[in-house]
């Protein structure tokens, strides 16, 4: 989850299992408090103290004047693209090794990023819960606050419209 999450400029600054082990480190400081009200399961919760620290790192790196890591100049490359979309794009192709399938495969990353970054957060945040956290749709639910029922229907309508996107470009090339 961190992983997938944490902004990729921030790759050189800030260790995914850092931000776990302080996570953990609120959760236990917060014990007795998800122990006294238990409103949803231990995991979601402990994935909410987490998340909150991955936001607390993009606070610090990324919104703070000062220490702004797009103010970085690398020697090696220039701006990278946003990380949630550009992540998922990544992980649903997979590693490919000739340089042809490179090739292809940093076209296709790039329309698949296209694809995500049309579709609305709450359409990408479902699918990421579903297919990369590997949540149960209650689960899911839980996460984003939302009825089963709701949470169940908005996954769907994630997938066709993601289908209906990739399928409108691919028309698109085609024609090209």
């Amino acid at each position: 989850m961190v992983a997938l999450r944490l902004d990729v400029r921030l790759q050189g600054r800030v260790d995914a299992s850092d931000v776990v082990q302080e996570g953990y480190l609120d959760a236990m400081r917060r014990l007795d408090e998800f122990i006294r009200n238990p409103t949803v399961p231990f995991y979601i919760w402990l994935r909410f103290l987490v998340g909150q620290r991955v936001q607390e790192q993009h606070r610090r790196h990324l919104q703070t004047p000062g220490r702004d890591v797009g103010r970085e100049v690398s020697i090696y490359r220039g701006a990278m693209p946003g990380a949630s979309t550009s992540a998922m794009a990544a992980r649903l192709l997979g590693k490919l090794t000739t340089p042809s399938e490179a090739a292809v495969r940093a076209e296709r990353k790039l329309r698949l990023q296209e694809a995500l970054n049309s579709m609305t957060p709450l359409d990408r945040e479902i699918l990421v819960l579903r297919h990369y956290e590997q949540m149960s749709n209650g689960d899911a639910a839980l996460a984003l606050g939302l009825d089963k029922s709701a949470a169940s229907r908005r996954y769907t309508r994630a997938l066709i419209r993601l289908r209906e996107i990739l399928s409108n470009h691919q028309g698109a090339i085609s024609e090209e």
